[in-house]
């Protein structure tokens, strides 16, 4: 049976744009490594095919691109829709990247990542739904939906140095700036058919929130790093809400 026909229909959702992620990502590498010192660690946990969702910590606007470019397979992440203006909205939907409206049911961004998942591709996706100290304080529903509907290996992601402890929401490191990409141990989760509970979801959002608690200590006592710390005072980011914890609800 073609998975892109089960509930939520994605049959007839137009998968990301492909190509020029895949062609880019090289040079985009080569570029940044000339200004930054990036690191991926433990890339080799990915697994090489099938469907997975990268669920990666959240500490500044650098993330989404650092995730997308690095990652050993060509990611489409979910991003806010804010982004999607101007040029930078404009390379975002070139990329492939998936805009989403984080405040409200959004079922053609829900759509388009479980397109790209039936179709054994990889999506990104940040649980704590905003930017922020990187502590999975905050953590959403979303990755465990997806993972559920998508039948998708989650691949925890922690990074490290893409914001300097004190920057600002938007702020880009120094350059020269140590950033570190650390892969985690990957988590199965099963395809869980039409419907899909609410206390399914919840039961498998705390199950993937406690495996990444674990990679992310993992990640940050192996670089010897630590996280920026929250974003100064005033910068917090609206949450959409709707988490498995008390300050994501």
């Amino acid at each position: 049976m073609n998975a892109n026909v089960e509930l939520p229909h994605t049959d007839r959702t137009r998968h990301p744009m492909r190509w020029p992620l895949r062609m880019l990502r090289p040079l985009a590498r080569f570029l940044l490594r000339r200004r930054y010192r990036i690191t991926v660690h433990h890339g080799d946990r990915v697994p090489r095919t099938g469907p997975v969702l990268f669920a990666s910590n959240h500490v500044g606007v650098f993330d989404g691109p650092l995730l997308a470019i690095f990652s050993p397979r060509p990611v489409h992440a979910l991003t806010k829709e804010e982004m999607f203006e101007g040029l930078m909205g404009g390379v975002l939907r070139f990329s492939g990247q998936v805009s989403q409206d984080r405040f409200h049911s959004d079922p053609a961004a829900v759509k388009a990542a479980l397109k790209v998942l039936r179709d054994g591709g990889a999506v990104g996706i940040f649980p704590e739904g905003a930017r922020g100290a990187g502590d999975l304080t905050r953590f959403h529903r979303g990755a465990a939906y997806l993972a559920m509907a998508g039948g998708a290996t989650v691949v925890p992601v922690t990074q490290i140095g893409t914001r300097e402890p004190g920057g600002h929401s938007g702020s880009l490191p120094r350059r020269g700036a140590r950033i570190e990409l650390v892969y985690g141990e990957p988590i199965e989760v099963p395809h869980t058919p039409w419907p899909r509970t609410k206390d399914e979801v919840w039961a498998t959002s705390r199950r993937l929130r406690a495996h990444m608690l674990t990679q992310l200590r993992a990640a940050l006592e192996e670089t010897g790093r630590t996280l920026p710390g929250p974003l100064p005072a005033g910068e917090r980011e609206p949450d959409p809400g709707g988490g498995v914890t008390e300050q994501s609800r």
